[in-house]
């Protein structure tokens, strides 16, 4: 079932290719466009998850999405402004953030086999990474280097934040998933 909280999701999905093509164009106004699809995308991210448990309308469908759309839609465009500094002070950070969320997708499915997946549901910490993550992705996306007032380089400092939380609710996710990785406690 396609339900607003779903559609939103569906929507930030859809929103990639567009972000790639808008990228890529040679329009003054791209990166203000792209930080602004970004944040549209972010902002939806926040709604459709109040929608869906304000109003009931959590579904598996959505359970499964929604991370899904978010870690897609992040890691795109991570993968352009890699590409856009192309330096290691901007590369380190956003490869810390997508290595992350590929090692807490793969310990999440895994402690969801073994029946387990409470124990490493999202954190506050995550939260509010996630939080400055998208923060720092839209100032990035909207301000490149030599941008007035230090914006891209606020949007850098961000952006490092950002990993250094993404470190810490990694390891606060497998301190949690230890017991079971280590054979101690298998469920």
């Amino acid at each position: 079932m396609l339900t607003l909280p779903n559609q939103l999701t569906l929507l930030r999905v859809l929103v990639i290719p567009l972000l790639v093509v808008l990228f890529y164009t040679d329009f003054p106004w791209r990166y203000l466009a792209c930080a602004a699809l970004f944040g549209l995308a972010g902002i939806t991210d926040a709604l459709d998850g109040y929608i869906a448990r304000k109003y009931d309308m959590s579904t598996p469908f959505g359970a499964f999405l929604d991370p899904v759309a978010d870690k897609l839609i992040v890691a795109v465009a991570l993968a352009l402004l890699i590409e856009e500094n192309r330096s290691a002070v901007f590369t380190l950070p956003a490869v810390v953030i997508i290595c992350r969320e590929i090692v807490i997708s793969a310990l999440r499915e895994w402690m969801a086999e073994i029946g387990s997946r409470a124990k490493v549901a999202v954190s506050q910490i995550g939260k509010i990474k996630t939080t400055l993550q998208i923060i720092a992705i839209v100032v990035l996306l909207a301000f490149q280097q030599g941008s007035p007032f230090y914006l891209h380089e606020v949007g850098l400092v961000c952006l490092y934040a950002a990993a250094v939380l993404t470190l810490w609710s990694m390891f606060v996710y497998l301190k949690a998933a230890w017991p079971s990785l280590s054979g101690k406690n298998p469920a």
